[in-house]
């Protein structure tokens, strides 16, 4: 179920092997060397219920329901379906999503990837054939909360009553 991978067990025909185009200033992101680095893997036919926090990358090709959290790269086989709340720098995904999830350098979107659910980044890619069912959240690079966030929160403040 998790351990380190001897191939890196990309597919060469899953699309996963394509560099990302960048968008904006993000520099491209190479999904092959990410493979490569995997730390641990959860195979097709394994279903994981839980909380998942890890430094490295790891690829997702059975069922998973619960929370990811990392700084690393979260790579999701085209055969993965996952239920969960994801905190990751990169995103990249061929398989189904559902839930929210905040990436902290992108997210990418592949054929024929199905998500659900909200997203936030500052930078995102989708192929034509993603079903994409969600809103979308662009905060510039580095900015950690939303202008609204803080207003709701002062206006909370404001009304404390002693």
């Amino acid at each position: 179920m998790f351990g380190k991978s001897s191939n890196a067990d990309a597919d060469q025909s899953s699309g996963f092997t394509e560099g990302a185009t960048s968008m904006g200033n993000a520099k491209p992101f190479d999904l092959e060397k990410a493979a490569g680095d995997i730390i641990a893997f959860v195979g097709e036919g394994v279903t994981f219920k839980g909380t998942i926090r890890y430094k490295g990358s790891v690829r997702v090709d059975g069922r998973l329901e619960g929370e990811i959290f990392t700084d690393g790269i979260l790579i999701v086989g085209e055969k993965a379906v996952i239920s969960a709340k994801i905190e990751a720098g990169t995103i990249a995904c061929q398989g189904r999503i559902t839930g929210d999830i905040m990436a902290k350098e992108r997210v990418k979107l592949m054929s024929p990837a199905v998500f659900e659910g909200s997203v936030k980044t500052p930078s995102i890619s989708m192929d034509e054939g993603v079903l994409f069912n969600g809103t979308c959240v662009m905060p510039k690079a580095g900015e950690s909360k939303s202008k609204e966030t803080s207003f709701i929160g002062k206006a909370e403040e404001t009304l404390k009553v002693s």
